[in-house]
């Protein structure tokens, strides 16, 4: 087995790439707050950054995590709210997102994963069950009241239930990435446009056809 230090330079380097590549950069400046314009033509991590000398304290406060979100804009029954560079310039290049979680009564975040972040929450309002599954499909879950906190680990499959069908709940959660990425299990493999082939929905899930078919309908696709 080659060690590293045999390895050819070029073979080096890519490691050296894709190291550096598994978490937003660090700024290399004390700030660089978000520019407000039209979409630019090529894309790199960040958006471009004003002249700091017009940099003002608005820049770096927001209340756009004050205001409750719509849960009852999907079927699952939650909303999140996230920071972004438009609403806080100032977190551009920062490497973080703050989320506002608002979850129904009776509501979840389904399974779902942050392929480019680990993510905090703490619970500030209700009673929701978390948890998540590592690769070696062991669930660690845990029943949050308010000021408890629970960590899901980058990239691993996780949820957040709310079991009280009569009382809505309120989480606060932090990513350390400035675009950490969201997909939802169920919707990326019932609702992918294409769509993924039935035989491999099939043999994944040991389905039969019509439930594959029933499964998109009652995720909102064809």
């Amino acid at each position: 087995m080659a060690t590293i230090g045999r390895l050819p330079p070029c073979t080096l380097f890519l490691l050296l790439v894709f190291a550096t590549a598994l978490s937003d950069p660090d700024p290399l400046q004390d700030y660089c707050v978000a520019e407000a314009g039209p979409s630019q033509p090529i894309f790199f991590n960040g958006v471009p950054c004003i002249n700091p000398k017009a940099a003002v304290s608005a820049h770096f406060t927001s209340s756009v995590l004050s205001k409750p979100g719509d849960t009852s804009a999907n079927f699952f029954g939650f909303n999140v709210t996230l920071t972004n560079t438009r609403n806080l310039p100032g977190c551009n290049t920062q490497g973080l997102t703050l989320g506002r979680v608002d979850i129904a009564g009776g509501g979840a975040v389904p399974l779902h994963t942050h392929p480019r972040a680990s993510e905090v929450t703490i619970l500030l309002s209700g009673s929701i069950v978390v948890g998540f599954v590592d690769t070696s499909n062991r669930l660690f879950s845990q029943t949050l009241q308010p000021g408890d906190s629970f960590v899901f680990p980058k990239g691993m499959l996780h949820f957040l239930l709310n079991l009280d069908p009569s009382r809505p709940a309120l989480a606060l959660s932090g990513l350390n990435s400035q675009n950490p990425g969201a997909q939802v299990s169920s919707l990326a493999s019932f609702v992918s446009r294409p769509a993924i082939p039935d035989e491999v929905l099939k043999k994944s899930f040991r389905i039969s056809g019509p439930d594959v078919d029933k499964i998109r309908r009652n995720l909102g696709g064809r």
